[in-house]
């Protein structure tokens, strides 16, 4: 792929990734699975969350490095790029008031994220820790379905460590890994990391 397509869909993607995710904060209707995890597991510690989310974030890379699929400069662009730009719209902008109006604001953050998604991985420069650690299953497990699993695993152990879940957890959970999946097929993007020497691999 040409360096200069990749350089720009890491990084757009990253940037309409981190507008995706302050749309679902800004809705205030809970946050994904990793979130949950972070936070509970800063409840459970007593640590800073942004040491809570250096330890999460690299408990999930280990994961998946130890299948292969390994962190590139997209990793860190992914961390850097999305933190800053949902900080930026998030400074920019109020919650909304009525709950019909943060419910629309949470439908529209879904596809909205999964574009995000979709753009930064397809340039093949490395994977966020909950992505990455989605992607780590597949194969056997469509991303489809290893993304939801790893993101209702996260939000259940957040919970479990006294974070709180909301609506927008369980909409996340369900709805953000096919329509990642559906938005792959209609760019016709590739968003899987690992070598395909090294799929038949991993799955046998």
């Amino acid at each position: 792929m040409n360096p200069v397509r990749r350089a720009l869909l890491i990084v757009g993607g990253c940037a309409v990734l981190g507008v995706g995710v302050a749309m679902i904060l800004l809705a205030d209707l809970g946050s994904d699975g990793f979130s949950t995890l972070v936070n509970g597991f800063r409840l459970g510690t007593g640590l800073s969350f942004f040491l809570s989310n250096v330890i999460v974030s690299a408990g999930f890379l280990l994961l998946a490095a130890s299948r292969r699929v390994l962190p590139g400069i997209g990793t860190l662009v992914q961390i850097t790029v999305v933190g800053g730009v949902a900080s930026l719209v998030l400074e920019a902008f109020q919650a909304p008031d009525g709950l019909g109006t943060r419910l629309i604001l949470l439908a529209l953050s879904l596809p909205v994220i999964a574009v995000g998604i979709t753009l930064y991985l397809g340039a093949k420069l490395g994977a966020g820790p909950i992505e990455a650690a989605g992607l780590a299953f597949d194969p056997p497990i469509p991303f489809r379905w290893s993304y939801n699993t790893v993101q209702a695993l996260s939000a259940l152990t957040g919970w479990l460590l006294g974070a709180t879940i909301g609506v927008a957890t369980v909409v996340v959970i369900i709805v953000l890994g096919p329509l990642v999946d559906l938005v792959a097929r209609l760019l016709r993007m590739d968003i899987r990391q690992r070598d395909p020497r090294d799929r038949s691999e991993v799955s046998g």
